[in-house]
């Protein structure tokens, strides 16, 4: 190992906060790490780092080495990426991440097409739910519902993502079609709950284009909204589905929309974020497909919901958002 790459090894320790935290992202054993830290120290002659059994901090000397780390690191990204926007045929490591739902509905059937055009392309998939470290764990595209929230990274809207409410036609046989949120509010619903966050209520806008909170009885809770579809499927509960996950379940009568006159708030945005706008050819190629493969205006998957245009009031017509960040 160069001392550049003991630099860059240095950074990550930093950022991660533990030798141990580095040794198994980068799959190497805890003693190599400190091994290459103490000869950067011996390299440099200064000490970087004061170390205890259980944790360390940073000297003066190390905050200032630190500081060329990072120019360093930035120095050879921008390096690379200006290389690879030479290359008439995109090549080498696209590092993406997203959550399931994403990866499964968007990303996997442009994947595959991706790398048939595309063979010297090879593709990692990272898939999680977890608010990651874009630029520290070294990903080129990630895909979040939700706007961005650090003002370094650039987000570019994808597709809006609108809610619906569902119902299996037995549960509707069973307790009725609901007509006012008074009935609604009678009713066993599905709802998403996780250690972050508890769903367990429709926002609405009333005749005042106030929004409004109505409170579900919910007799099942979930933190996966595939198992939540399973539940409504069975005709137990009805539930407040994002229309990104609906596929055939309408069209073919296996679930009904219910009260299509209440003016449901829509759910949070789909979004691309990447750490530049100057991307690299295998990105920016990526991303067109991505974006083709959802659609330039409409979502693809609305097209799922036929008449869905004119449910729910669909407040948020406006299909245009500006890029953010960067």
């Amino acid at each position: 190992m160069d001392t550049a790459s003991r630099l860059l090894l240095f950074l990550d320790v930093t950022e991660r906060g533990s030798f141990a935290k580095v040794a198994e992202h980068q799959n190497i054993d805890r003693s190599v790490v400190s091994k290459q830290i103490a000869k950067l120290e011996e390299e440099l002659g200064v000490r970087l780092l004061n170390r205890t059994t259980r944790s360390f901090s940073i000297t003066g000397a190390g905050n200032e080495v630190l500081r060329k780390a990072k120019e360093l690191k930035l120095l050879l990204t921008e390096t690379k990426r200006l290389a690879e926007n030479y290359h008439s045929e995109p090549k080498g490591t696209l590092k993406i991440t997203s959550s399931y739902s994403i990866a499964e509905r968007v990303l996997q059937p442009v994947v595959n097409d991706f790398q048939r055009r595309f063979p010297q392309v090879t593709i990692e998939l990272v898939i999680t739910d977890k608010v990651i470290d874009i630029v520290g764990d070294g990903f080129d595209l990630a895909f979040r519902v939700g706007e961005l929230k650090d003002s370094s990274l650039v987000a570019r809207f994808l597709a809006r993502n609108r809610l619906l409410l569902l119902a299996a036609p037995s549960f509707v046989k069973r307790y009725g079609d609901p007509q006012t949120t008074a009935d609604l509010a009678k009713l066993p619903a599905a709802c998403y709950a996780s250690e972050y966050i508890r769903a367990d209520y429709i926002d609405y806008f009333n005749e005042e284009n106030a929004l409004v909170r109505l409170n579900m009885r919910s007799n099942y809770f979930a933190n996966d909204i595939d198992m939540m579809k399973q539940k409504v499927l069975a005709g137990d509960s009805y539930y407040l589905a994002p229309a990104f996950h609906i596929d055939n379940e309408v069209n073919a009568g296996q679930l009904v929309p219910i009260m299509q006159h209440l003016k449901l708030k829509d759910f949070a945005a789909i979004y691309a974020v990447y750490p530049h706008r100057d991307l690299p050819l295998r990105t920016r190629l990526f991303f067109d497909a991505v974006k083709e493969y959802i659609g330039e205006n409409l979502p693809a998957w609305e097209a799922n919901i036929p008449g869905f245009e004119d449910m729910y009031g669909n407040p948020t017509r406006d299909i245009w958002h500006p890029d953010i960040g960067g």
